[in-house]
């Protein structure tokens, strides 16, 4: 009896440091669950996170939009260029601001930004003080250095510099992904990029917005020509594209001058262009402006993704 008696006390004393130390590790649990409430996590394009950014974010320019969301920072509102029309798709739920040319000033006012990201060039015209008086303005040059160093400076402002690593690591990555796929498909050849609209014709260069993606990051060999283009386009008639000897050409129809995809349909049917080296061995690629012209961290990896699935097919 007493060793059943034993027996009894000692079980009821296992259940009660039982319990004691259950009660000992919930406030650990509800401190975890604290910390992880409080820092709220958004996932980049890259899979690394970062805490959310909790200020509420204008950009005077669709490239530094496009180098914020590389970042893992959707801004509140953005402005675009006059070629580069905005996609619901991808700009869901961020203000149209107007162009970059022209902002809605009273938009912008209305957004009551924290911040104001904004190309150099356009915080000039608009005036550096006017801005300062809405929000703190920060001042990127577009015109020096490539998206990855603009990249790399915006991460500096916004305390993300990892994320912009991550993102040009994985950018490289791809690059040499769709590179090797783009020379199993297209070969040794020669490569031009035009884009035919209602107002003419004109070839891509070896600057941006194409000329980075096309020969350096894919190290495609430029048509005869290109390389002379030293600025961003050439306008060209129709009569020269011979001239270019491309065995593979990507055509840019523009969806913002009204009447350009009949332009290309007659072209399609021209002698000239029926006899050209790409066209008659079915090495025309169409691409589009988004993402194509947006010469930013996103614009480029999306660019990239793009041409994976049309060289796939």
């Amino acid at each position: 009896m007493k060793n059943v008696t034993a027996i009894m006390m000692s079980l009821c004393m296992v259940f009660i440091l039982a319990a004691c130390g259950s009660n000992e590790a919930a406030p650990q649990l509800n401190e975890d669950a604290t910390a992880k409430t409080e820092t709220m996590e958004t996932a980049d394009s890259t899979g690394s996170t970062e805490k959310t950014y909790d200020k509420k974010v204008a950009s005077i320019s669709i490239f530094l939009t496009g180098d914020l969301m590389a970042l893992g920072i959707k801004p509140d509102g953005t402005t675009t260029s006059d070629y580069l029309p905005i996609t619901e798709a991808r700009y869901q739920n961020i203000e149209y601001l107007g162009f970059t040319k022209d902002p809605d000033m009273e938009a912008l006012i209305g957004l009551q930004p924290d911040e104001i990201f904004i190309d150099a060039e356009f915080a000039e015209k608009l005036g550096l003080e006017k801005l300062e008086k809405i929000a703190t303005t920060h001042v990127i040059n577009l015109d020096e250095g490539s998206w990855k160093d603009q990249l790399r400076n915006i991460s500096k402002i916004v305390d993300r510099e990892e994320t912009a690593e991550q993102f040009i690591a994985s950018y490289d990555a791809k690059a040499k992904e769709v590179s090797a796929l783009a020379k199993q498909v297209i070969g040794d050849g020669k490569v031009m990029a035009v884009r035919i609209s209602a107002k003419g014709l004109r070839v891509y260069g070896m600057e941006r917005p194409l000329g980075p993606i096309l020969f350096e990051d894919l190290a495609l060999t430029p048509a005869k020509g290109v390389e002379a283009i030293t600025k961003n386009w050439e306008n060209i008639s129709k009569e020269v594209l011979p001239d270019f000897d491309a065995d593979a050409i990507f055509v840019l129809v523009s969806s913002v001058d009204e009447g350009s995809e009949g332009v290309f349909e007659q072209l399609k049917s021209d002698p000239i262009w029926m006899g050209l080296k790409a066209v008659q061995n079915n090495k025309v690629y169409v691409i589009t402006e988004q993402p194509w012209l947006d010469y930013s961290a996103s614009g480029n990896k999306l660019a990239l993704e793009d041409l994976e699935r049309i060289l796939s097919q």
